[in-house]
């Protein structure tokens, strides 16, 4: 993991509902993983939102995959 990319990744009260943005930016990472999930290459985004920059995408990425590693805990 790397925290210098995860730097990108902002949470604020009262943008975007609290949810994790890029960079203080109003798009949440959960966008930017959904129009992944939905087929858009990296290209596309960038040139879609001018705003973001390749490692803001890569900083998604990283921090939906720390997010889902944990132990999941199942009753039996």
């Amino acid at each position: 993991m790397s925290a210098d990319r995860l730097k990108r990744i902002t949470i604020e009260e009262g943008k975007c509902g609290g949810r994790p943005c890029i960079r203080g930016q109003r798009i949440r990472v959960t966008d930017v993983l959904e129009l992944l999930a939905n087929g858009a290459s990296f290209d596309e985004i960038l040139a879609d939102y001018s705003f973001l920059e390749r490692e803001d995408i890569y900083a998604a990425i990283e921090y939906a995959a720390h997010q889902a590693d944990h132990t999941v805990l199942q009753a039996s």
